[in-house]
């Protein structure tokens, strides 16, 4: 009778732990990663136009942006980018060297989007990838006076009374830009001064406080976190009534 129990180990060896990848397979998944990397860092709720994803994604190292539609982030279905990645792998048991893989996937961008969402394979359309202008430049705005609020903002005795028609007629004496916007309010013998510049409801907004009590006349920048969209630092409140720091 012949004996075949020598050829189990290489059987077992040949098949493995169960069937072999190829490294087509493999460095498609490369590709693919690469696209879903592109979403995770495309990923956010802050609006933005087709042009500046699409911007954005070409900027990205490794990565072709082949086709954008859509018009804004906050519009319809979103921005819908078509990528272009690359993806590399190799078998020594199958391959004599490297296999890369140039694959296309849609991204889509909106308030709907999920963290880390599948892209979607395509086929990549024809045609050399899209480039894109410069951003522009973002408006100049106008700067705060800090200093010359400080110093000419009437300081008032510790036993005298502040009188808000003044502080009024100092902020109108400094000529500020039109861009800048001022609020006053008295309350309980204080008067409170905000000075901000519009912000994008996103980043954190440009302002000055200032609050004028008898004994002490103090003009701040509030904390960055404070002056976060929602986080109320940026108001003539806050001047009248301070909020702690931040730890």
């Amino acid at each position: 009778m012949r004996r075949v129990l020598p050829l189990v180990p290489l059987l077992l060896l040949a098949s493995g732990c169960g069937p072999a990848r190829s490294s087509r397979s493999e460095a498609t998944d490369a590709a693919r990663e690469a696209a879903r990397t592109v979403g995770e860092r495309l990923y956010g709720r802050r609006p933005r136009t087709a042009e500046e994803v699409g911007r954005a994604a070409s900027q990205m190292a490794g990565v072709e942006v082949m086709r954008v539609t859509g018009t804004s982030t906050h519009e319809g279905d979103g921005v819908e980018v078509v990528v272009r990645t690359s993806g590399s792998a190799y078998n020594s048991w199958v391959d004599l060297e490297e296999v890369t893989v140039r694959s296309c996937f849609t991204v889509r961008v909106s308030p709907g989007s999920r963290w880390r969402e599948d892209p979607h394979d395509v086929d990549c359309p024809e045609g050399p990838a899209l480039t894109f202008a410069p951003p522009p430049e973002p408006p100049e705005l106008p700067e705060l006076p800090a200093e010359e609020l400080r110093t000419t903002l009437p300081r008032i005795p510790a036993d005298g009374r502040v009188d808000e028609a003044e502080v009024r007629r100092t902020l109108a004496a400094l000529d500020l830009d039109p861009r800048i916007r001022t609020e006053v309010e008295a309350d309980g013998g204080r008067v409170g001064v905000l000075l901000s510049v519009k912000g994008n409801r996103f980043d954190p907004q440009d302002c000055l406080l200032a609050r004028v009590v008898p004994g002490a006349t103090e003009v701040w920048v509030p904390p960055r976190i404070q002056r976060m969209p929602g986080e109320g630092g940026c108001s003539v409140a806050n001047a009248l009534d301070p909020a702690p720091a931040p730890h």
